[in-house]
């Protein structure tokens, strides 16, 4: 049976950024304003005043200093606080589709192989613009590929998903490279005016080349994949298109992205920690013996804990690498942020582990060793 190679990534980073700082600035004028709009309210105790942020604060809570996004003066405007992105005709390429195609047009060239070398498009992200066609059929017709394209979406684990999925399909000869892209406008679904989560997330697109281990050159050999997913209602977002049918919902708060931050941490790092721990021994690696993790980056003091649970110790600077100080969440995305920028020095024979974790609940786990 075929084996699949990871040979190859790409990165696309939108042209804005935005601070803590100037995210705290707009959100605290916003915050000052809707006080002072219901005032009599707050002073009746018929709503609860809105209470200030800090830059500070962001940096303790997550480790995020910066995001990337796709539109920043809406952001920061504390009349508008989400990003202004226009609807694009029928005939120009979605701005989804976009950003897929320029982080896949970059790992094609680390590749060194033509698009049409490549027999399959999966788009995996969190979140798609829009319901058909696929996402991947407008990336693939852009890239000039034939073959087969489809979306999918297990959230913040879509690309550890995508993989697997990929590495099927070569292994059942149903293509001979594939590729995956993981774009992600996060911005779109995150709610700039509450204090606990408008700092979360950040915008990015991604793209792996996995290619059958026969005809490719160098790359990672995956030593073993696992998928996890247990129900949860403590990540969600309910925009979808019932919506319409309910209307007195439109613009709720849970038509964006929601969660139970503390519920998640607490239970989220022991189920990812345990299959990590678990998957290793089952395929023969031995945890302690990793040179590198490329883990979700959410939080950093939930991949500091991770860390410690499967390494048995304190992980050492470049052992579990960060890239959400600048990055933020990026959902599907952050873990091949990771391993795209952090990657380079492996020698043949040494080992790292890609893994995503986040809404469903759901979890990912691909090894790999340097070829």
């Amino acid at each position: 049976m075929p084996k699949a190679v990871i040979v190859a990534t790409g990165l696309y980073t939108p042209p804005f950024s935005v601070s803590n700082t100037e995210l705290v600035e707009a959100f605290n004028t916003y915050v000052e304003r809707f006080n002072a709009a219901h005032a009599e309210a707050i002073a009746a105790g018929e709503i609860t005043a809105l209470a200030p942020s800090s830059p500070e604060f962001i940096e303790k809570a997550s480790g995020i200093k910066a995001r990337y996004v796709m539109n920043k003066t809406g952001i920061v405007d504390p009349e508008v606080m989400r990003p202004i992105l226009p609807e694009r005709p029928n005939e120009e390429i979605s701005i989804l589709a976009e950003m897929a195609v320029e982080a896949a047009r970059q790992a094609i060239e680390r590749w060194g192989k033509p698009a049409s070398e490549i027999g399959a498009v999966i788009c995996a992200a969190s979140n798609m613009q829009r319901a058909y066609p696929a996402m991947a059929i407008e990336v693939q017709q852009a890239l000039g590929i034939d073959g087969f394209a489809f979306d999918m979406n297990v959230a913040c684990s879509s690309a550890t998903f995508g993989i697997k999925t990929a590495a099927d399909f070569i292994a059942t000869g149903s293509a001979k490279a594939v590729l995956m892209v993981n774009p992600e406008i996060c911005s779109g679904h995150l709610n700039f005016t509450d204090r606990d989560s408008h700092f979360i997330f950040g915008d990015v697109a991604t793209a792996v080349i996995l290619e059958d281990e026969s005809q490719a050159s160098g790359g990672w050999e995956i030593l073993g994949t696992r998928l996890k997913t247990q129900f949860s209602n403590n990540i969600r977002n309910n925009f979808g298109f019932l919506n319409r049918t309910a209307p007195e919902g439109i613009g709720a708060k849970d038509k964006l992205f929601v969660q139970e931050g503390r519920k998640v941490f607490r239970e989220v790092v022991p189920m990812v920690s345990e299959m990590i721990v678990e998957h290793a021994g089952d395929i023969g690696v031995e945890p302690t013996g990793l040179k590198r993790l490329w883990l979700h980056q959410a939080n950093i003091n939930m991949n500091e804990m991770i860390g410690r649970k499967v390494l048995g110790r304190d992980p050492q600077p470049g052992e579990n690498v960060i890239i959400l100080d600048t990055y933020a969440n990026t959902s599907s995305a952050g873990s091949i942020i990771a391993f795209h920028t952090a990657s380079d020095d492996f020698a043949p024979g040494e080992t790292g582990l890609i893994c995503s974790f986040g809404a469903g609940y759901s979890a990912g786990t691909v090894f790999v060793r340097k070829r």
